[in-house]
């Protein structure tokens, strides 16, 4: 079975740089109709330029997805310019690691406090087509201990149950609900890339528990998506898949 989005409308909340931008390439590679935002304008540019690229209908809009009105204003946007929204990935993140005020705060405005928003604002529109997608962008570390990054591993851990009982929650509406745990994932200008030269031990010592010898990339992750949001991935709800060459068993 070949997967194609040919006509489908995809919205990538987070979506400039490293795992948002490969899905959001990804699904226009196929013929999708994509829609991107995030904080960063300049970001957004670029990739809306690329998405042009494979001829499908683009939007994007910059937005603070921690802004409590954000999500929402993206989803009605991005309804609005394709005439409703097939499929939404939830996928950026305040990356919140230090165990403070200011580490919390960041990781569940945007991990999740952004996902149950848009999630809330996109279900309408799905249930008026007779159905939809969603995925939510969780990680390996939401699923063990990480006490060097407790709110990050935390709210992503919330991620992960909160897929689970939407699953159960939208299966009526015809609506599929999952979450991609991708392990470290290395791109230009990203957490590991940067890993490399400002803590080269940790880069080190986290490269060597990857039993593959290296770290993922974000068009790893996209393949996944695209799998969980076609027909081939029809019969899965409600789950969480990891991605991450083995790490997580190491």
């Amino acid at each position: 079975m070949q997967i194609s989005f040919k006509g489908r409308k995809v919205a990538v909340a987070g979506g400039s740089r490293g795992i948002g931008r490969s899905i959001a390439l990804a699904f226009a590679a196929e013929g999708a109709d994509v829609a991107i935002c995030a904080r960063n304008a300049q970001g957004l540019e670029a990739v809306e330029i690329e998405l042009k690229r494979h001829g499908g209908t683009v939007f994007s809009a910059p937005c603070d997805l921690g802004e409590v009105s954000a999500p929402a204003r993206f989803v009605s946007g991005a309804a609005s310019a394709f005439g409703g929204i097939d499929i939404l990935i939830n996928n950026a993140s305040g990356f919140g690691l230090k165990d403070d005020e200011s580490g919390w705060l960041a990781s569940t405005n945007v991990d999740l406090m952004a996902t149950v928003r848009a999630t809330q604002a996109v279900i309408p529109f799905m249930e008026k087509a007779g159905g939809g997608v969603i995925i939510n962008i969780s990680s390996i570390f939401g699923l063990m201990a990480m006490p060097r990054t407790l709110p990050y591993a935390a709210v992503k851990a919330a991620l992960v149950n909160y897929t689970m009982g939407q699953g159960l929650a939208l299966a009526s509406k015809r609506i599929r609900i999952n979450a991609i745990a991708p392990g470290s994932i290395e791109f230009p200008g990203g957490v590991w890339d940067n890993r490399k030269s400002s803590d080269p031990e940790l880069y080190q010592r986290t490269l060597s528990k990857i039993p593959w010898g290296r770290f993922g990339t974000p068009e790893e992750i996209a393949k996944v998506a695209l799998f969980l949001a076609s027909e081939m991935g029809s019969w899965v709800t409600g789950q969480t898949i990891v991605v991450d060459g083995g790490q997580s068993l190491a």
